[in-house]
């Protein structure tokens, strides 16, 4: 008979009912890190191999920073917010197709492809600006500047991370009010100098305690290009066209 394995060694039993030790600020934003590091890792991977990939979730839940429908078409841009009323409810939303839009009246075509391209992001977790935000209140999320505990982070940590931190917080709140575990970092915004938070649509307030965040009418817009001459398919006969009139303005002053 083959002799099977123990499933739990004693050492990890002792880990399981062993009472950790209570974390610092900076251990707790130092994990957090950590874990959206080896999340993004996985999602990479994933979306490498196609064939085991897990599907997306049909109808995603909202997130804090863009909680219904009228907020997810402002900041997403291209004036779509004003289809805001046609769209009932959440699940309205991430079930609607390209044909029922366009009985809806979105218009033009290329909005709608828009949006269905943003809808599709967002069941991926692909966010733009603030959207790892935790604590939002009528649309507005409010930022501090957290100071590292250098001496309870790890010797082989403290070389690597910043300073300082900049930390989103309950509305209302202090810093020191705050559980570390309602603490949590903010992508694409970081410390200036001694105390000012500079990023993306950080409005300062007064004192210098900190900044916030309010959803603004195109946060997470893709910026259409301009087109030059005509665009790439025209510019040739464009420029052509132009330089056959500077001509004959020449011609007729004389200059020629």
């Amino acid at each position: 008979m083959a002799s099977m394995k123990p499933l739990l060694r004693p050492q990890h039993l002792r880990g399981v009912f062993s009472s950790p030790s209570p974390l610092s600020l900076t251990q707790v934003l130092l994990q957090q890190s950590s874990i959206r590091s080896r999340s993004s890792t996985t999602t990479t991977t994933r979306s490498a191999s196609t064939s085991s990939a897990p599907k997306p979730p049909q109808i995603p839940p909202p997130i804090p920073f863009v909680p219904d429908v009228p907020t997810f078409l402002t900041v997403i841009g291209r004036d779509l917010k004003q289809h805001a009323a046609k769209i009932p409810d959440w699940e309205t939303l991430f079930t609607l197709t390209s044909e029922e839009l366009r009985e809806l009246g979105v218009e033009p075509p290329r909005s709608r492809k828009y949006l269905l391209r943003w809808r599709q992001r967002f069941r991926l977790g692909q966010y733009g600006i603030g959207g790892d935000l935790r604590h939002v209140e009528d649309g507005v999320a409010h930022l501090r500047v957290l100071e590292a505990d250098t001496a309870t982070a790890p010797s082989t940590d403290v070389a690597k991370m910043p300073r300082k931190f900049v930390v989103n917080i309950p509305s209302g709140r202090t810093l020191k009010d705050c559980d570390p575990a309602e603490l949590s970092r903010v992508r694409g915004y970081y410390v200036q100098g001694a105390k000012n938070i500079v990023g993306p649509y950080a409005l300062p307030l007064k004192g210098g305690e900190g900044a916030r965040i309010t959803v603004t009418e195109g946060m997470w817009e893709d910026r259409l290009g301009y087109k030059v001459d005509g665009g790439e398919r025209r510019r040739t006969e464009v420029r052509y066209k132009r330089r056959i009139a500077e001509r004959r303005e020449a011609r007729e002053r004389g200059e020629l």
